[in-house]
């Protein structure tokens, strides 16, 4: 395969999905909010027993964060799934992120500063997948258009050799997941938020929505 090919991750995810017919494997999913778990816990539902893990130190200010969790519990209790969906809460202590992300506060959305908080939460959700003794991990965070799914494969994948636990690849996004995101969070009046989480990204977001039309 040429070296700059990008790999069809949600095929691979379907690949994956076939190896397993006939048994439920059990995977924690980390969530980064509802809207984004929505499609994903509508698909990934008819296949495994799904624990969402909301990791997310990345959130600010706490209230935004409090709010976002409330919604995840809402939905699961609210949507019907296939098999039953477990929520699990991680550690909330917004100075993981401001540790990792020091020195790139400036760079724009979807560089190093991102790639490096996927990096924690994806590492915090494989640890936990490795003492709960599930067979795979994955993410909801690749749903989101503003996501880069090929990175955040690349850093699950390499996880999972460090953790002793199977990355479920994906890219959620595909075949409508993120048009259908949209769909469920109308359906069930969830929050959606204007920008991922960190304060670097909401003060990005807001700076673009006040410049001036051209």
């Amino acid at each position: 395969m040429n070296g700059n090919q990008k790999i069809n991750y949600h095929l691979e995810c379907e690949k994956e999905i076939k190896r397993n017919e006939g048994r439920i494997p059990k995977l924690l999913l980390h969530s980064c909010c509802a809207p984004c778990s929505s499609s994903v816990l509508e698909f990934l539902s008819n296949y495994f027993d799904i624990t969402l893990f909301y990791y997310n130190p990345n959130i600010t200010p706490a209230e935004e964060y409090y709010k976002r969790v409330a919604e995840l519990h809402r939905l699961v209790s609210e949507a019907p799934y296939p098999h039953p969906v477990a929520i699990t809460e991680g550690r909330y202590d917004s100075r993981e992120f401001f540790a990792i992300a020091k020195g790139l506060e400036d760079l724009p959305e979807g560089g190093q500063r991102c790639f490096k908080c996927y990096r924690l939460r994806l590492e915090e959700s494989a640890r936990a997948a490795a003492e709960g003794g599930y067979e795979y991990f994955t993410t909801t965070l690749s749903v989101s258009p503003y996501k880069n799914a090929q990175k955040l494969n690349a850093i699950g994948m390499a996880l999972a050799q460090q953790y002793g636990v199977k990355y479920l690849c994906s890219d959620f996004k595909k075949k409508n997941g993120y048009r259908r995101s949209i769909e469920l969070s109308a359906q069930y009046g969830l929050y959606r938020q204007n920008y991922c989480g960190c304060i670097f990204s909401q003060i990005q977001r807001e700076k673009l929505a006040n410049q001036p039309e051209t």
